[in-house]
């Protein structure tokens, strides 16, 4: 069920009913259906450049924006994160419970899009969006909703995949137009935000999983000063 990430206590319910999505509901049944095409999606470990960058830290609470089956999620709560995972595929969302159920962790989980969530702003000391499908609108919703949920003080760190952005459009419906990047968080940037990193660089690519084949990342890691 989807949490009111404002306010009580996390949560490991496994039920995410289909009238609780926030969001368009072409994006929810096409993420679906690729995760229904597969038992895993992913690894199931947590991304490589994720756990270089919090290393150091100090916990608080943490975004974890397209949480997919939950490794992130996980692994910050096991290292005192106070989590909120946010995520449009439902089916994603139930694997992701069940590992923290499994592993006796909890998290609130929100199954709805970035920019229709509702977020409280200004309220995470970590937001992290790992190889994020984010798509790029006029106004620049996703980049600013990015920008919006980091408390004073607090991180972003948007990491994806290097090469991505120039690629040209192809047959299978992918064009980089259509989506976020990197360098498009950092052109928003003023001198309210520090850049502590802006980078590409070898990725720590997990064993299996969908990207495993990718080989070098572009990380931007951002603080809020004020």
């Amino acid at each position: 069920m989807t949490d009111n990430i404002a306010a009580g206590s996390p949560t490991s319910d496994t039920s995410f009913p289909a009238d609780a999505y926030v969001g368009d509901p072409g994006v929810r049944e096409e993420w679906d259906n690729r995760y229904a095409d597969r038992h895993r999606l992913w690894s199931g470990q947590p991304n490589g450049a994720l756990v270089a960058e919090v290393a150091g830290l100090t916990p608080g609470r943490a975004l974890d924006v397209g949480c997919g089956e939950g490794a992130d999620a996980v692994w910050l709560a096991r290292e005192g994160w106070d989590v909120t995972a946010l995520e449009v595929s439902g089916i994603a969302l139930e694997r992701a419970a069940g590992h923290a159920r499994d592993a006796g962790l909890a998290v609130r989980w929100v199954h709805a899009a970035l920019t229709e969530a509702a977020l409280p702003p200004a309220s995470y000391d970590l937001v992290s969006a790992q190889y994020p499908a984010l798509l790029r609108t006029p106004d620049g919703a996703a980049e600013r909703a990015l920008l919006a949920a980091v408390a004073p003080g607090g991180v972003l760190l948007l990491v994806h995949h290097a090469g991505m952005e120039t690629r040209e459009a192809h047959d299978s419906g992918f064009d980089p137009a259509d989506y976020v990047w990197p360098s498009m968080v950092a052109a928003l940037l003023d001198g309210d935000w520090e850049v502590e990193v802006d980078e590409q660089r070898p990725r720590a690519a997990p064993d299996g999983g969908a990207g495993a084949h990718h080989t070098d990342d572009v990380v931007l890691r951002v603080r809020r000063l004020r």
